[in-house]
């Protein structure tokens, strides 16, 4: 038996798009007010929520509340997947909101994998509840940045704690491009580097356990 529960919803944005959300809470003491919202990799490529279950099951049995949801036209979501992510950045508001509002929430921490990240950083500044952000995998490099260069600016310019994971082998993003990229970042920017690994391979279960620990670490130090 499993030492969390999962309760399904469904958040409606701004533009009427309903998007298909899990809300993973431990069975035992919660630890802290805090919820971790997590934005899954590019739905274009096949990302979704599912995804995210290791990482969001793991936050919960330590302690703390997790939601993942299908960005929209992506599984039960309604609405069409946009190509560089920008509509999608109004599912991560209307989620964040509606965490604040039914979950009595005051603090989020937004996560977000590979494409999820820079989704996730383009609303870090428009949601007042977020005060940390974590990216694993932020494709930065520059074949990527032809789709979510324009997501680039807000997160660098956002002074709340920020902690970027990523694989030394990740083939859209070098550490050289990473490093560079947050020469120029506003606020605590931490960098956390996976010896050996690749993009692909750190989004898979194999990873979950360690970004679990990741993430409970940066919670600890907001």
């Amino acid at each position: 038996m499993s030492n969390y529960t999962v309760e399904r919803i469904k958040v409606a944005t701004p533009d009427k798009v309903e998007l298909m959300t899990k809300v993973f809470k431990p069975n035992e003491e919660i630890k802290d007010n805090l919820v971790v919202v997590l934005v899954h990799p590019y739905s274009i490529l096949g990302g979704r929520q599912a995804l995210l279950k290791g990482i969001a099951s793991g936050l919960a049995q330590n302690g703390h509340r997790a939601v993942t949801f299908d960005m929209r036209g992506v599984g039960e979501s309604t609405g069409r997947a946009s190509l560089t992510g920008f509509a999608e950045v109004k599912d991560v508001i209307a989620v964040c909101n509606w965490v604040s509002e039914h979950l009595d929430s005051h603090r989020i921490l937004l996560v977000g994998s590979s494409a999820g990240a820079p989704i996730a950083g383009s609303a870090v500044d428009q949601i007042e509840q977020v005060v940390g952000y974590v990216s694993l995998g932020y494709p930065f490099g520059m074949m990527a940045s032809i789709l979510f260069g324009r997501h680039h600016k807000a997160i660098l310019q956002s002074s709340k704690p920020k902690l970027f994971v990523m694989g030394t082998r990740d083939g859209f993003t070098s550490v050289k491009q990473l490093n560079n990229k947050l020469s120029s970042a506003a606020g605590r920017n931490e960098i956390h580097l996976m010896e050996g690994v690749s993009h692909f391979e750190m989004e898979g279960p194999a990873y979950d356990a360690e970004m679990v620990k990741l993430i409970l670490e940066f919670i600890s130090s907001l």
